[in-house]
């Protein structure tokens, strides 16, 4: 057998094992009932911690990680590390406020952000709101994901549209049938294949000169280029840019729908303690994966058809062992199509609970919640290779970025309502949709690579080579908007919405009295509870 015959034949037949452990993860300890959307959406909420490792892992560490963050940094350099701070500024936001949001998740049932939204503030309206900038957002972030898979394809030579296309149809089918069951089973086979890839780069590296040679001949390339704006190091005029990108992508990927799937999974409030404390281990691996993209550049790696989400997969290609590269194309396609999946998931949550039951059918029994789910979940997927199909971003991470903005509006609802439920909910609403006006309106202004055109990036341009990342600014209008709104609407006696939720809500734990118990179905018998002091 040649090399290439002996890379794809161990990609095909990891592929392979993927999708039968994509099909088999309905049975795992399947419920009695497996017909309700807190079943198929959440796992029935009974994840232990090693289940929410991984699946926390797999969705939130996903194909942005390990193609297009290499990309950028290939592409224009050090801004493209603007991943691995924003990743560890996440972690205590996620420590502090998941489990907050878990813990009144529980008490009232809530399957997603919206649900919580319309609880605390007393607005249906509110819910979909959110819920539908949910649902928009998370469609580019999964464009991200399958452009991620396209590049994989394409480099291991199945081109065209056909095998992005099959693989989306399979992805479906497994999640369909098994809910978030199945990316929380394949993210252990993601995280086994991921750890062989890494290690093998990081022997590479030493091989060819090491990391001394590559930061050498990858500061002479970006010396040698025109822009001002790419280099090894970051220029004086991009600091302010690549701190309001850090800022703002740590406070939209908590508010993304399918961050708050993974740990409304789990079975009690220690299990995303842990978890989230234990996240910056997968930063470590963030930060390779951007070393990669200098060190292909260092050594000559050129993109399949100029599309650098293929940076990756051509270095593998390039000085994997043939067998290696197979397990290599194995791990990036699986950490592609588990978020994928997440991501869909957790958008039908959104339109199941916040748009379906609220306005089409409020009496929808839970099998009906369950199927409407099932179909909405293939139709986000489908809708997001459409999309790539129709938009071509210089860099994939633009697509990931532009979510970004429209997510970050839903912050005052979703996260800071986690701390005070003073907002009312006429402003919050009012501030949602000046923020996405403005933001959308500064992406429309916002020319391609070329300097033509519209929607070709997530940075304003203030001058002098001066950006600034547009979902930060409109999340500053969202915020003034909300804050003198709810001044004004207060002294004018406007009433506001009644808050459902109560203080001991965002303490309540998995042995709390009245709270369903269903922590043995998946993960044995539940562990005793916290401490009071310890919350």
């Amino acid at each position: 057998m040649t090399d290439r015959e002996i890379e794809v034949g161990v990609f095909l037949v990891l592929m392979a094992v993927v999708i039968v452990v994509g099909f088999g993860a309905a049975r795992w300890r399947a419920p009695e009932d497996p017909h309700t959307l807190e079943e198929w959406g959440v796992g029935g909420r009974a994840f232990g911690n090693w289940a929410i490792w991984f699946l926390l892992g797999g969705s939130m560490y996903s194909a942005y990680t390990f193609i297009a963050v290499p990309a950028l940094t290939y592409g224009i350099g050090a801004i493209g590390f603007f991943a691995v701070p924003f990743a560890i500024v996440t972690t205590p936001l996620t420590f502090f406020f998941t489990v907050r949001a878990w813990s009144v998740a529980r008490r009232h049932g809530f399957l997603t952000h919206s649900e919580f939204a319309a609880a605390r503030f007393g607005s249906p309206g509110l819910g979909a709101a959110v819920a539908i900038a949910g649902i928009l957002a998370t469609m580019p972030y999964v464009a991200v994901q399958l452009l991620a898979l396209q590049a994989v394809l394409r480099t291991v030579g199945f081109g065209g549209e056909w095998p992005l296309l099959a693989a989306v149809t399979v992805v479906s089918v497994c999640t369909f049938r098994s809910g978030l069951r199945a990316p929380a089973l394949l993210s252990v086979v993601k995280d086994v294949l991921m750890a062989w890839m890494l290690l093998t780069a990081l022997l590479v590296v030493a091989m060819f000169g090491g990391w001394d040679r590559v930061f050498r001949v990858s500061a002479d390339h970006f010396a040698a280029t025109p822009s001002p704006a790419d280099g090894l190091l970051l220029p004086e005029t991009g600091h302010l840019g690549f701190l309001t990108l850090v800022i703002g992508s740590a406070l939209a990927i908590f508010a993304y729908p399918h961050a708050l799937v993974g740990m409304l999974a789990a079975k009690d409030r220690a299990t995303v303690r842990r978890n989230a404390a234990a996240l910056p281990v997968y930063c470590l691996a963030l930060a390779v994966m951007a070393l990669l993209g200098f060190f292909a550049l260092s050594r000559g790696v050129t993109p399949v058809d100029g599309d650098l989400n293929t940076v990756v997969p051509r270095l593998i290609h390039e000085f994997f062992p043939s067998w290696s590269a197979g397990v290599a194309y194995a791990a990036l396609s699986v950490a592609a199509l588990i978020p994928a999946a997440v991501m869909s998931i957790a958008a039908a949550n959104a339109f199941t609970r916040s748009l379906f039951r609220p306005y089409l059918r409020p009496d929808a029994s839970p099998a009906t919640e369950a199927r409407v789910g099932r179909w909405v979940s293939l139709i986000v997927k489908f809708g997001a290779a459409a999309l790539i199909l129709a938009v071509d971003p210089a860099y994939s991470v633009d697509l990931q970025l532009i979510g970004g903005v429209v997510i970050l509006q839903t912050i005052p609802a979703v996260f800071l309502g986690l701390l005070t439920g003073w907002f009312h909910r006429s402003a919050l609403i009012a501030g949602l949709v000046t923020g996405l006006g403005v933001g959308l309106l500064m992406l429309y202004d916002i020319p391609g690579a070329d300097g033509t055109g519209h929607f070709g990036g997530s940075s304003w341009p203030l001058g002098d080579g001066v950006t600034v990342y547009v979902g930060v600014v409109a999340l500053v209008v969202n915020l003034l908007v909300v804050v003198l709104a709810t001044v004004l609407l207060r002294a004018a006696g406007v009433p506001g919405g009644r808050d459902a939720t109560r203080p001991d809500d965002y303490l309540a734990d998995a042995g709390d009295s009245g709270l369903q118990r269903m922590d043995g179905l998946i993960d044995g018998t539940p562990r005793d509870p916290e401490p009071a002091g310890s919350r």
